[in-house]
């Protein structure tokens, strides 16, 4: 009996047509996300020629979106509590594309950075919104489809990246182009809307009516930053590092530390990327079979491996194999996390806003740390830090472990 009821644990239930039809509007809007931002990243060349802008004055005006999506998250969670993901998805859309046209017209850095922090701001909120509702379907359908959603975003992200390379080609300009974009995107994610589902928290009721709002608030916030919570908190952390790190330094790392050409260098982290969302879009199965903490326990020591064969393997052959398990290993860890915020009893939507808010922490904070410490050890040393981290990811798996009712994740063993 006891080992039937493990095998039926692994059996993914059916999900009704309404739910199917909301998960796949979930990972339209996603790809949406990411083809707007991959538009805006083609173009930076142009963007950088139109204003005449050194190197490192566009890095300094490329801190801005990070900054504006940091602060917008934590409220994008309190606006999907109150509004719904939906109201809160349509209206960044709107924004964040209107705003994407403004980056094309801008006259002047200066103008360029407060459009670049506008624009984050938009794209952080959109972005928890879209993980709220993403979570709420899968979370009403009983599946693991967190990770199809963020392999969703992925292809998104290339055919932004493509159509961008083609207009650059083509001679198109920023704002023709940029124009484009936002009327499809805002187009597509209207559609989108149409299938998703109600999501709003009910009104909350206090637990004691005399108790002091100061009261309230505090336990409020206390229940919101569980011990669970910050250990989710962390695998992110983990997580997201270890996914920057190879975004920013892999391929300068074969460069310089395997001699490869700039073309075979490009291929390399192209090689981690097709991996990534390769592995999303299977995460889950591998997350309904293994159980999500397992699955990221996996992750954990699958990515240490592939981050130990990358710097220390011989040839740039061991290198791609070490990429590929590096991907492998670590896409399934921020879906997730994503996934066990939203099953937060207090509170989710600002949980998932709390989890994506540290991802993006992750990300902004945690390259430029490794390029200080290989300023003194060497790039290859520096890179075997993540050694550590990706320990840590297999250590704290079990604090992603699914919390929905049994009867919620499969059938009943017979």
């Amino acid at each position: 009996m006891r080992s039937a009821r493990r095998a039926s644990d692994r059996e993914a239930p059916p999900a009704d047509p309404g739910l199917r039809r909301a998960a796949l509007a979930t990972a339209l809007v996603f790809a949406v996300n990411g083809f707007l931002l991959a538009a805006w990243v083609a173009r930076l060349p142009a963007t950088r020629d139109r204003l005449g802008a050194s190197v490192a004055e566009l890095g300094l005006v490329l801190l801005a979106p990070g900054f504006g999506s940091l602060l917008s998250m934590p409220f994008g969670g309190r606006l999907c509590r109150r509004f719904g993901s939906r109201a809160v998805v349509a209206v960044t859309t709107v924004a964040g594309s209107a705003a994407l046209v403004l980056l094309a017209v801008v006259p002047s850095l200066a103008g360029l950075a407060a459009a670049l922090f506008a624009w984050g701001s938009f794209y952080g909120s959109w972005d928890v919104a879209m993980n709220v509702h993403g979570s709420a379907v899968e979370q009403r359908a009983g599946r693991e489809w967190m990770p199809r959603y963020h392999a969703c975003w992925s292809v998104g992200g290339i055919a932004g990246a493509g159509l961008g390379a083609l207009a650059a080609h083509a001679g198109v300009g920023l704002a023709p182009h940029f124009a484009a974009v936002a009327v499809l995107c805002v187009v597509l994610v209207f559609v989108a809307l149409r299938s998703f589902v109600e999501d709003r928290a009910p009104d909350a009721v206090p637990a004691a009516v005399n108790s002091p709002r100061r009261t309230r608030r505090g336990s409020a916030r206390s229940r919101l930053l569980s011990p669970r919570l910050l250990l989710v908190g962390v695998v992110t952390l983990c997580a997201t590092t270890l996914e920057g790190a190879a975004a920013d330094w892999l391929a300068l790392f074969l460069t310089d530390e395997r001699e490869a050409t700039a073309s075979l260098a490009a291929a390399g982290y192209a090689v981690f990327a097709v991996a990534m969302a390769g592995g999303r879009f299977s995460g889950t199965v591998v997350a309904e079979r293994l159980g999500r903490d397992g699955a990221v326990r996996v992750g954990g020591l699958v990515s240490l491996a592939g981050v130990l064969l990358t710097v220390t393997g011989p040839g740039l052959a061991s290198a791609y194999l070490g990429a590929v398990l590096w991907a492998l290993g670590v896409c399934l860890v921020f879906p997730a996390a994503v996934s066990a915020g939203g099953e937060e009893p207090e509170r989710p939507q600002d949980a998932i806003a709390a989890v994506t808010t540290i991802g993006y922490g992750g990300f902004l904070i945690g390259p430029p740390l490794i390029g200080l410490l290989a300023e003194q050890v060497g790039l290859g040393r520096a890179l075997l830090v993540l050694l550590v981290l990706a320990a840590g990811i297999a250590v704290l798996a079990p604090a992603v472990r699914s919390r929905r009712p049994r009867a919620a994740r499969a059938p009943a063993a017979p």
